[in-house]
């Protein structure tokens, strides 16, 4: 069982702003994990990115990277479809020059229905993985996020059944559990979760963990980050993710970043386990 644990970037109290800065403040904190932001551009070179690898490698510092936002593919529009793909190509491409172990994408917003929906995503997301082959790049996996808002694509049926439906190793799910509470209005349950997950026989899950906000006027749960707290709770995931010795990655997407890292690591430290 191996669980990693950092934040969504640079961590707030990094000394520098360069990547490597926060892979050594990752460090400093005894956190294992950092998630590369490239969500509003694919900001390494390749020069640098071996770098960044090199360093990530020295400090045993996992990383996994956030696909740009300017991503659907499923526009109607041929010319976004196209330079969605692209961006995901040329993230894989630093991905792997990094050795990041996965990328969360959000993949798509829905077309007409559901079904249409997933037959294009299945075929565009076959293309890619094409590509990939072509260009080499073998190690570094597609994860296709798990999604709060109800007009994108990502729940986690959908996700896993593309999963299952290509049935390529570098084909994953990417959990983000406050979605999945948001998906569900304010409820989740860790043990199907990863009792769904099973069918994939996967050896390292990736994922997002936040709290969500509760809208007052709505009586909905949505998808605004806040602080970890009770929704949804972590004590039980970290409960379950033991008592199943699961191999995980947990990336804090709250907004205090490596602060509710540490909260994470300090409940399964409680729990008996330590990094």
């Amino acid at each position: 069982m191996e669980i990693f644990l950092g934040p969504a970037g640079l961590p707030l109290s990094s000394k520098g702003t360069s990547t490597i800065d926060g892979i050594k403040r990752v460090s400093e904190l005894k956190l294992n994990a950092l998630e590369l932001e490239f969500v509003q551009n694919i900001y390494l070179n390749e020069k640098y990115a071996k770098e960044v690898g090199d360093v990530a490698k020295e400090f045993g510092i996992r990383l996994s990277i956030h696909a740009p936002y300017y991503i659907n593919l499923c526009a109607r529009d041929k010319r976004i479809v196209e330079a969605s793909k692209q961006r995901i190509l040329k993230t894989a491409q630093i991905g792997e020059i990094i050795n990041a172990d996965a990328i969360a994408i959000h993949s798509a917003y829905y077309l007409e229905s559901r079904e249409k929906t997933f037959e294009n995503l299945k075929q565009n997301f076959l293309e890619i993985l094409d590509k990939l082959r072509e260009s080499g790049i073998s190690n570094v996996r597609l994860g296709i996020e798990i999604m709060g808002k109800e007009n994108m694509f990502g729940s986690l049926d959908e996700v896993i059944q593309l999963c299952k439906e290509i049935n390529h190793k570098q084909l994953v799910p990417y959990l983000d559990f406050g979605h999945i509470y948001v998906r569900n209005n304010g409820k989740i349950n860790y043990r199907e979760i990863f009792d769904k997950l099973k069918s994939l026989k996967l050896n390292h899950i990736n994922s997002h963990f936040e709290g969500v906000k509760y809208n007052l006027k709505t009586k909905k749960f949505v998808d605004i980050h806040t602080t970890i707290d009770k929704h949804p709770p972590f004590r039980p995931l970290a409960q379950e993710i033991l008592k199943r010795k699961l191999n995980i990655t947990i990336i804090s997407e709250s907004p205090i970043l490596e602060i509710d890292s540490l909260k994470m690591k300090s409940i399964l430290d409680e729990l008996r386990h330590q990094l």
